[in-house]
């Protein structure tokens, strides 16, 4: 193995058609027009030296380096900042040039510390790279001038130092902060020989600054500046291997750079589809999780959960926890049990959990966190267009006229795929933001909303309503798409539908609180005004009507004709990892792979025969039926991998009530979650570092995931779930996950021709991949819809039972933040608890003044479902009569709050909508004092004796 290198090219590809052709030192190149002569010279392999060039970044022309001369054209112009032209001469390399590039190399070197032998980026600067190119031998300046030498270092930031002492102001930091991150964090303060790199005003330092330590100014940087600190205590990595990160929904390409073992760092990788080199604070740094002492690597058991732990081997473990099964299901019959898979685990051990369930335990009780994130986009994408998936590529923004951003926050949620969201943003896209909330999109450097909608949480439909309203009753529906396109009387039925007056801007002012002359011209916007996207988060899914909503969106894309090419599309922003993967892998109660329900004969059949087994065509228990089932005393064992129910789903003290009913939980996962506090049985967890699979990000891109280490817990998850199947008997025999991959695509009409080969060969693919896509769709439903003709669905909004009165007058709304993910087990084990180590609540200062309350007081959050406290963050980001909080810290307990309210058709909690009351506080509750001791209580481990 060896580190992977990727060429840079010096200067960003020309996306022009038309091609040029010129000579370079005597050798003809071709290129396509607008091309700069940096990089024509590097297409032929002709490398002009470079410093403040590279091919993530526009071009610039301050360092000097790369002059070179042009027949018939005076002077030295930079290769990196003037085009090719027909029948251009170029000479990359010539006595003038030489003498040029030595003496700029001179001055830098003059103020540059001569520490190269024990300098971390020693063997990895571009600096130190350029003086060996010019051939630079000698500095006639000296070194006793004026110089910034002594300049201290700002260590501030948790993961990487920046030392002006070695800085060249070649400004590519700060260029990366403004075009590849959009921040804008950083600058060029000073002038002439005063000029220096600054991070926001002059007294703040990285931590302190607006730096959202996304990692691209350590990427761009040539030399030393800006390092990672685990290069300088570690050292430089050795070899590489490209993976995807485990994080959010975007499925960013990372090179994990090792030593040995060790990881070194993860360097974002150019070439990855998703995310173009670009990264976020959570996969570029935050990986220490799969090292912390907390991780258990070896299997534990015990009767009950009020027991010590007892550390066994596998063979004891997996034999123990199959016993079990088998007496429960004897007991109390084969649907006493089941599994819940994980949307951060891999495709390939999902689809064996789904499989161990249907044709091991011989029921369809399989669910999976999708069931409260986005269960209500798979129904309804799929009743729409017919499918349960996003229609575009991330690419595909950059074609985007106006964006229609609702119920999402992407600069926290999905930090990479907002970069470049408001890159085209910055180049004259339109905004249209639908959030109670002002997320930073609404109004960011250089980036503005045209129209920021802050409904009341709960009236989605309403407001989406109130928009088609607007496109039909003005005449700006795409008829032509429409007719050719969609069923024709369903759009009638709809469009009567919404052109009735109650559901105009004007009447439904009263349900949203959005005033109607916004709305109405948001509409038209949107209507009239190019390609029209829309990204839609959990503030969409996570209602009672979440599904309705879902439908709604798509009723406005088809209306206005925005499906089926680049540039336009409805695209839900997936949360977790693999949380589509998850799904396309079978893992509703439901559904085979492929979104084929289970009471289909002819695809029932296929598993059958595959699996030499009867599978049952009825649908199995969602998760909140197997709460309420183990509560009644029917349901009795359950296996989860890789989720922290406890923690992250709603009405907490009804999910415990059903943990502690069961007879068995095995909870399999890197460290004691939550959820473990009820287990008996406790299967260790493999870090994404350590194992082989894929991905499939929201894109519908399946990516791999690459084994970098060994298994820290001896084993890969899907090995582990191999082990279980075969101890209740099953004939499960895989030896690695190609295989397992092998058989999802026999299956699975969308997945027919994904092989772990194509993957290896492409480097992505998005589904379908089939047939008539043999290397994957990056953009759906061209010329006709997954289900034919798209379907038009009557929304009618109903308003959700959780209502606010005087007794809960506020309402509560949920969401995530930057540094943070999910329940947090992975980014708190990390040194990202600095900018968040605990979840707060923000309250509008007219609503915080009328209850006593001041900034960072302690605060009690009661709902009808239960209290707790949390402390205030005293802002106007939310409205009046709202207040917001996150959940990735399990001690706030903040779903001891939310309700057992639901999605009407697919159970997904209503997180977004609960009616609450806030007071003051002293501390923590009785629930959180009764939680914390509980936990403590659980994680005991037996301590075995020397002799043992």
């Amino acid at each position: 193995m060896s580190l992977i290198q990727e060429t840079d090219y010096g200067t960003p590809k020309s996306k022009a058609e038309k091609e040029v052709t010129l000579s370079i030192d005597g050798f003809d190149v071709t290129v396509p027009e607008g091309t700069s002569i940096m990089r024509a010279a590097m297409n032929a392999g002709i490398q002009v030296p470079k410093l403040c060039a590279t091919d993530m970044l526009d071009s610039f022309g301050s360092c000097r380096v790369c002059v070179v001369e042009i027949e018939g054209r005076n002077g030295t112009p930079a290769s990196c900042t003037t085009p090719v032209m027909p029948g251009m001469k170029v000479s990359t390399q010539t006595e003038r040039l030489k003498r040029i590039r030595k003496g700029v190399m001179e001055l830098y070197i003059s103020d540059h510390p001569l520490d190269c032998l024990t300098c971390a980026a020693n063997g990895d600067c571009e600096l130190q790279d350029m003086a060996g190119a010019v051939g630079l031998r000698d500095v006639r300046y000296g070194y006793e001038g004026e110089n910034h030498l002594k300049k201290e270092k700002d260590q501030s930031n948790p993961y990487f130092q920046f030392d002006p002492a070695k800085c060249i102001v070649c400004s590519r930091c700060v260029r990366a902060c403004e075009e590849v991150q959009g921040t804008f964090a950083l600058t060029i303060s000073g002038r002439g020989f005063g000029s220096e790199v600054s991070a926001g005003v002059m007294s703040d330092n990285f931590f302190s600054s607006e730096c959202v330590s996304c990692g691209a100014c350590v990427q761009a940087c040539p030399t030393a500046t800006l390092e990672e600190k685990s290069v300088i205590e570690i050292g430089l990595p050795e070899h590489s291997m490209v993976t995807t990160c485990a994080y959010c929904g975007v499925g960013c390409s990372f090179k994990a750079e090792m030593r040995g073992e060790e990881l070194v760092r993860m360097v974002p990788y150019k070439d990855g589809k998703a995310n173009r080199g670009h990264s976020c604070v959570k996969g570029r740094f935050a990986v220490g999780y799969a090292t912390h002492k907390d991780r258990i690597l070896k299997p534990m058991i015990r009767e009950t959960y009020k027991d010590e732990w007892r550390e066994v081997s596998y063979e004891e473990a997996i034999a123990f926890a199959a016993a079990k099964i088998k007496g429960i299901q004897a007991k109390y019959g084969r649907g006493s049990v089941g599994a819940i898979s994980s949307s951060r685990c891999t495709n390939e051990e999902v689809y064996l959990v789904q499989k161990l369930v249907r044709a091991g335990f011989g029921n369809n009780n399989i669910d999976t966190c999708a069931r409260v994130c986005h269960s209500p986009t798979g129904y309804g994408l799929s009743t729409t267009f017919g499918t349960s998936a996003g229609t575009q590529d991330f690419d595909s923004v950059e074609d985007s006229d106006v964006i229609l951003v609702i119920g999402a926050n992407p600069t926290d949620g999905h930090p990479v795929f907002a970069s470049r969201m408001k890159k085209r943003l910055r180049e004259g896209a339109r905004l249209i933001v639908i959030d109670p909330r002002r997320i930073d999109l609404v109004r960011t450097p250089h980036v503005e909303a045209d129209y920021h909608l802050p409904l009341k949480p709960g009236t989605n439909v309403a407001m989406t309503t109130a928009l088609a309203h607007v496109i039909v009753t003005e005449g700006l529906v795409d008829e032509t798409f429409v007719r050719e396109r969609c069923e024709w009387d369903d759009f009638q039925d709809w469009a009567a539908f919404v052109a009735d007056e109650s559901r105009s801007p004007e009447a439904v002012e009263a349900i949203t609180g959005v005033p109607a002359a916004d709305v109405r011209a948001a509409a038209r916007l949107f209507a009239t005004g190019g390609n029209g996207a829309i990204y839609y988060g959990l503030g969409v899914t996570e209602h009672s009507q979440g599904s309705t909503t879902v439908m709604s969106i798509a009723n406005l894309a088809m209306a206005t004709g925005n499906i089926g090419r680049r540039g336009v599309g409805v695209n839900p922003l997936r949360g977790q990892n693999n949380v589509q993967g998850a799904c396309d892998m079978g893992s509703f109660p439901h559904e085979f792979t492929g979104y084929r329900h289970v009471s289909r004969d002819e695809v029932r059949e296929t598993f059958e025969t595959l699996w030499n087994v009867q599978i049952d065509d009825e649908p199995g228990l969602r998760i909140p039926n197997m709460f309420d089932a183990a509560v009644e005393g029917t349901f009795k064992g359950l296996y989860v991998q890789g989720e922290d129910i406890l923690q992250s789903d709603p009405d907490t003290r009804h999910v415990s009530a059903g943990l502690d009913a069961l007879e068995l939980l095995i909870v399999q996962d890197l460290f004691l979650n939550e959820t473990a506090n009820y287990a008996n049985v406790f299967l260790p967890g493999c870090s994404f570092l350590e194992k082989d699979g894929t991905f499939t990000n929201a894109e519908r891109r399946i990516n791999r995931v690459r084994r970098v280490m060994k298994p820290k817990n001896g084993y890969a998850d899907w090995e582990v779930t191999q082990m279980l199947a075969r101890a209740i008997g099953m004939d499960m025999d895989y030896q690695h996950p190609s295989e397992i991959m092998d058989e999802v695509a026999k299956v699975t009409p969308t997945f027919q021709n994904v092989s772990y080969e194509l993957l290896e060969r492409l480097g992505s693919v998005q589904w379908p991949c089939n047939e008539a896509h043999p290397e994957g769709t990056p953009t759906m439903h061209i010329g006709e819809f997954m289900r034919g003709k798209g379907r038009f669905i009557v929304t009618e909004y109903v308003a959700t039972d959780e209502r606010t009165g005087p007794r809960f007058p506020l309402l509560l709304t949920t969401g995530r933040i930057l540094s943070q993910y999910n329940v947090g087990a992975q980014t708190r084990r990390t040194q990202n608890v600095v900018w968040h180590d605990q979840d707060l609540i923000e309250i509008h200062p007219h609503d915080a003044e009328n209850r006593g309350i001041r900034d960072g007081d302690w605060i009690k959050l009661e709902s009808r479902a239960g209290s707790t406290s949390i402390k205030a963050k005293i802002t106007d980001r939310v409205a009046p009569g709202v207040v917001y909080t996150t959940f990735h810290h399990p001690l706030t307990q903040v779903n001891v709050i939310t309700t057992d309210f639901s999605d009407w058709a697919t159970n997904c909690p209503e997180y977004k909508v609960t009616a609450v009351q806030i007071s003051p506080s002293n501390g923590p509750t009785e629930w959180q004092e009764e939680y914390r001791e509980l936990t403590e209580e659980s994680r005991r481990i037996a301590v075995l004796d020397a002799a043992e």
